[in-house]
């Protein structure tokens, strides 16, 4: 488009007088059919790289790659893991309930029994397992150390022995059952059995499932043991694959779902099946191109991808209405196929670069993000931008261009052909009301339009920002919802609920228990490190669960207690190395390290080279995330040696506090950016530069109002939504632009304002309803996810655009008639000479 003007019909320019979109233009409504081949072999080209992205990605895992606080858990885990044990290992934990007790003998001999299978059992690979019934026991039978003596060492046991031996174990090792237990009482309604896995280090999560749910299998053969009632297996491994599972849950449903209500409205907005094929083949190829340059750029497809689509879907059908409708209208003046087409191109183009580049900087704006998703996001969703652009913008004229043309002369009907928003029709009786409002009372409208913005953007301030494991989960009653689908949408069977339940009501903690302090320090070789621990676990803060004012923290303290609680001799050269009888070594303390760390549970807690330890402490239940990252942080900051906090607690939370960075940095970049450029291309294209900054009013308020919406709905902002705020300033200037650019149109051919609203409101208008019905209603099922942050999302995407068109449809025509009589107040502001100034400058007519 050059300047909104229209080519003159005939003018008979020559080719090298045209500008690239008047030859785009001429191609479009003079060749169709070569575009639309080109396109389609593009298209193939395209389809070659699906796929080629790499392992989808699912759970927090996805968000923390890159992160320096990742990368020390890594590193912690490689010193404590994997420097120890080139075997690699992975571990599970049981749940086990009972309605009786779960500490009865019969109870701890299943356990004995089940343990027994385990470890025989052939290609399940379970080195070792712990229970309560393994510690009690021992604590009968210290030379019990298989399953066997250890079943013979309960069977042979008095009921008083028995509650003696669980007292005992308890107090002495701590025994792993739900928090309703007493010593006194020697019941508990929960009990745990760990299970360690010989597995190798190059294992990937699907092996460590399998051995998993092989295990939760071999559970339920266990007479009394009914895996999904009585018994549940709890694996990192288990728990990533249903993660990556709920992704698939969410896509049979919600696709389906999104494709018939998005067909149905692009219906009513269509009203002709051969238009509709053309838009519905137009948004398929959108996806095609965006997934295949996924694949030949290498970005594997991730949760926090699933929400670039949407957003392409809605530009698309947005780009869609709008070229039909206008096409429409220049036909039902008598305009022949070419010369409407031509008219619509020339017209709309200019707005469809506007809009895409503004939505490009609301996209991009992410590229400032420190989280490498939030990059990846970026890089999509403006290259499917681009791609959106150049299929609606070109193909889809080209091929509506092709196709009436061949039903030109044809007995084929045209269906429904009338534009939206006519005068003779529902629509074009509601839509004037933002332009009714805008001759009556223009200026409050637009005053009480700025106050209630301002106060939903500081309302907005306090919305929370959280993310954890949890927040991939759905709660019971959407899993039920979904339980009544038939197949196939019927929901896989999952675990992490009775999982939580078990963690959070019978255990007292969450998915992720416990937090950790890394110490690397020389001084973990001398006797500083014994006592600068200890201390560590005394008087811990709130955050941290404590017994007799000592966290329940996990430590080289701890594995020492319990070594010299069953080793006599390890006792005896403890208490050698001990001169002032604290029962912590203060000399010799090579000797003590030495046979301390000739067990595996010792070196879970200090390397072999004594270089470094950790302390890893539980999380109280009445903690947050961010006070127990808060006071972990303050125990390494206390310590005498080299301590950092660490774990997937710690990470998650320096993920949070990048998130809100990200976010409001991208929406200031994506603000300043896109204002500039609104205002320098209406600058260029008709010397007002005062047409963009009415552009930006609407879009100021609908950010305000999508920033309220979010504390108000309770939804926080995580790196899955994070983008939308930046993005809503793209999708709002979608809305503003096009209504702008038509009213600057009829404005500019010297139209009154009332009149060139009226114009708009009725033509644009029209087709700004029908795209905002279609993305709101169709792309708005994304809140049916069984996935939370996917459903947060569907909701933000609806209100979002719904935002845009209510400001775009009541608030801007006040904003432009205020405007309007500012200049005939004051005069003009902005002047055209500018524009003819630069263009004298670059040698342009």
């Amino acid at each position: 488009m050059r300047d909104l003007e229209k080519r003159p019909e005939g003018s008979g320019s020559s080719g090298d007088d045209l500008d690239l979109a008047d030859r785009v233009n001429a191609l479009i409504t003079d060749h169709p059919w070569r575009i639309v081949l080109a396109f389609v072999v593009v298209t193939g080209l395209f389809i070659g790289g699906i796929g080629g992205g790499g392992e989808q990605e699912a759970g927090t895992d996805q968000f923390t790659e890159g992160l320096e606080e990742q990368e020390a858990l890594e590193d912690m885990q490689d010193d404590f893991e994997r420097g120890d044990r080139d075997d690699g290992g992975s571990t599970a934990n049981l749940f086990i309930t009972d309605e009786h007790n779960t500490l009865s003998k019969p109870s701890l001999l299943r356990m004995l029994e089940f343990q027994e299978r385990a470890e025989n059992e052939d290609g399940l690979r379970v080195v070792s397992s712990t229970s309560p019934a393994s510690l009690v026991a021992q604590q009968l039978d210290p030379e019990a150390d298989t399953a066997e003596t250890q079943r013979r060492a309960i069977e042979r046991a008095s009921q008083g022995e028995l509650e003696a031996a669980i007292a005992d174990a308890d107090e002495s090792m701590g025994l792993p059952v739900s928090t309703d237990f007493t010593r006194e009482s020697a019941q508990a309604d929960v009990a745990q059995i760990a299970v360690t896995y010989d597995t190798p280090p190059n294992a990937d999560d699907t092996d460590k499932a399998a051995l998993q749910t092989r295990t939760a299998e071999l559970a339920g053969e266990i007479d009394g043991y009914e895996t999904g009632e009585n018994v549940e297996v709890f694996g990192n491994a288990l728990i990533q694959e249903e993660t990556v599972q709920l992704l698939g849950d969410t896509a049979i449903v919600v696709f389906p779902a999104a494709l018939v209500l998005i067909m149905f409205f692009l219906l009513v907005a269509y009203r002709d099946p051969i238009d509709l094929s053309l838009g519905l083949l137009a948004l398929v190829m959108t996806l095609v191109w965006t997934f295949g340059f996924m694949g030949y750029a290498g970005i594997p497809f991730s949760d926090s991808l699933v929400t670039v689509f949407p957003l392409l879907l809605a530009v698309g059908i947005d780009f869609g209405i709008h070229i039909i409708n206008r096409y429409r209208e220049e036909r039902a003046t008598g305009a022949a196929i070419g010369d409407a087409m031509g008219i619509t191109t020339r017209q709309l183009s200019g707005a469809f670069l506007i809009v895409t580049i503004t939505t490009v900087i609301g996209f991009a704006a992410n590229l400032t993000s420190s989280l490498s998703q939030l990059r990846d996001f970026g890089i999509v969703a403006a290259v499917g931008i681009i791609f959106t652009f150049l299929i609606f913008g070109v193909f889809l004229p080209a091929g509506k261009v092709g196709l009436d043309r061949l039903r030109e002369g044809t007995r084929i009907p045209n269906f429904g052909s009338a534009p939206l928003g006519n005068e003779d029709s529902v629509l074009g009786y509601v839509l004037p009301v933002g332009a009714k409002l805008a001759r009556i009372a223009p200026a409050v409208v637009l005053v009480s339009a700025l106050v209630f913005g301002g106060a939903a953007a500081a309302y907005g301030t306090g919305v929370d920002t959280e993310f954890s494991q949890e927040a991939f989960f759905p709660d019971e009653d959407r899993i039920a919802q979904y339980e009544r689908l038939p197949e196939p949408f019927a929901p896989s069977d999952y675990t992490f609920m009775a999982v939580l339940d078990y963690l959070e009501e019978d255990f007292d903690q969450g998915f992720v228990g416990s937090v950790t302090v890394y110490v690397e320090d020389p001084d973990v070789r001398s006797d500083t490190a014994f006592r600068d621990v200890d201390r560590a676990i005394r008087d811990p803060p709130d955050a941290f669960k404590e017994t007799d004012r000592r966290a329940e923290a996990d430590s080289m303290i701890s594995a020492m207690e319990q070594r010299k609680e069953t080793d006599p001799e390890f006792a005896a050269t403890v208490r050698r190395s001990d001169s002032n009888d604290d029962g912590l070594p203060d000399r010799d303390v090579d000797r003590v390290y030495d046979e301390l760390l000739e067990e595996d549970a010792a070196r879970q807690y200090v390397t072999s080279d004594r270089s470094a330890t950790r302390i890893v402490y539980q999380v109280d239940v009445d903690a947050d995330q961010t006070e127990a990252t808060n006071a972990a942080e303050a125990v390494a900051d206390d310590m005498k040696m080299d301590a950092t906090a660490t774990g997937s607690l710690v990470v998650n939370q320096a993920l949070i506090d990048r998130i809100s960075d990200s976010a409001i940095r991208s929406l200031i970049v994506a603000f300043i950016l896109t204002a500039v450029f609104l205002m320098l291309s209406y600058w260029w294209l008709e010397g007002r530069m005062i047409y963009g900054v009415i552009n930006l009013v609407p879009v100021l308020v609908t950010v305000a109002m999508l920033a309220g919406s979010m504390r108000l709905f309770d939804v926080p902002l995580s790196p899955f939504n994070a983008p939308i705020l930046s993005v809503s300033i793209g999708l709002g200037v979608d809305y503003t632009v096009h209504f702008m650019h038509r009213f600057v149109d009829e404005y500019e051919r010297g139209a009154d304002v009332h009149d060139a609203l009226a114009v708009t409101v009725r033509g644009t208008g029209g087709a700004l309803t029908g795209s905002m019905l279609t993305t709101v209603c169709g792309l708005g099922v994304l809140y049916l996810a069984l996935i939370p942050l996917i459903m947060e999302f569907g909701l933000l995407l609806a209100l979002g655009v719904f935002y845009a068109y209510l400001t775009s449809i009541l608030l801007l025509p006040s904003t432009i008639v205020v405007w309007d009589r500012l200049e005939r107040r004051f005069g003009t502001i902005g002047d055209l000479q500018w524009r003819e100034s630069a263009r004298a400058l670059t040698g342009r007519k």
